[in-house]
């Protein structure tokens, strides 16, 4: 007994080695696919078990020419070798361009609403402040009210990191942001197999945003040219073949449909 993790991310099974093989030959699964068997913990590829080394090779798609009796006097043709055209397999379940954009502005209007509490509670005391640099003057903090930034500003980092921390966990439970589970879709590694903390946070989104965060330090060019020039390069690689962007290729990611 066998289970596997097929294109969607999902496991599947426990399946019977015949079972398998029928997949195999529906195109379902392949050699490639991540399997394991009943009562390891070792994920494996399918072609990697005696089971399915042999037995799941494809059969030959070659046509079969019957034989015709020669005519006497007439020479016979050599036969003609098909020719088989051998065409790239691409996933057809991964996520369009446009959704994955959609999904990423929804979180993106979650972080703004998730901070609207604090905000209008800091905002008249940003206010001042802006009113006093506006007129070229040192602002005075005894014209502040402490205990409201202080609120405020409580507020603000709560929602924030409480937003934070249920999209982390979302996403390494699940491989979906709030946005994402929203509009269908899921982040599976490159094999199909489940993302979880390391590749669907860590390395996805906290290295890119890290190295954003860094670039931007440098004086002048870093938040005005570099930090831009990263993440417009991150976002237009998703029109590669693979729609796959610079932080898929670092955590070795792709998007699928659910």
């Amino acid at each position: 007994m066998f289970t596997i993790i097929g294109g969607d991310g999902r496991e599947y099974g426990p399946a019977t080695a015949e079972q398998i093989r029928a997949w195999i030959s529906a195109g379902r699964a392949n050699l490639e696919t991540k399997a394991k068997a009943l009562g390891s913990d070792e994920w494996r590829r399918l072609g990697d078990f005696a089971e399915f080394g042999s037995s799941a090779t494809p059969p030959s798609l070659e046509p079969v020419i019957p034989a015709v009796p020669p005519t006497p006097g007439i020479p016979v043709a050599p036969a003609a070798i098909p020719v088989m055209a051998v065409a790239t397999r691409v996933d057809a379940n991964l996520a369009e361009r446009g959704p994955r954009l959609l999904a990423r502005v929804i979180d993106w209007i979650l972080e703004f609403v998730a901070g609207i509490p604090g905000g209008i509670i800091l905002g008249s005391e940003l206010m001042k402040l802006a009113f006093a640099m506006m007129q070229g003057r040192q602002p005075d903090m005894q014209d502040l009210d402490m205990h409201r930034l202080i609120l405020g500003g409580s507020i603000l980092a709560a929602s924030w990191l409480l937003l934070l921390v249920i999209q982390i966990w979302m996403l390494s439970t699940r491989g979906q942001s709030i946005g994402k589970r929203i509009v269908g879709l899921r982040i599976v590694r490159v094999d199909g197999s489940p993302v979880g903390f390391v590749h669907a946070w860590l390395m996805r989104e906290f290295l890119m945003s890290a190295a954003g965060f860094i670039i931007s330090l440098l004086p002048i060019i870093g938040p005005l040219l570099l930090r831009p020039a990263l993440h417009i390069t991150d976002w237009c690689m998703i029109f590669r073949d693979d729609r796959r962007c610079l932080h898929d290729l670092i955590a070795g990611t792709k998007v699928l449909r659910v």
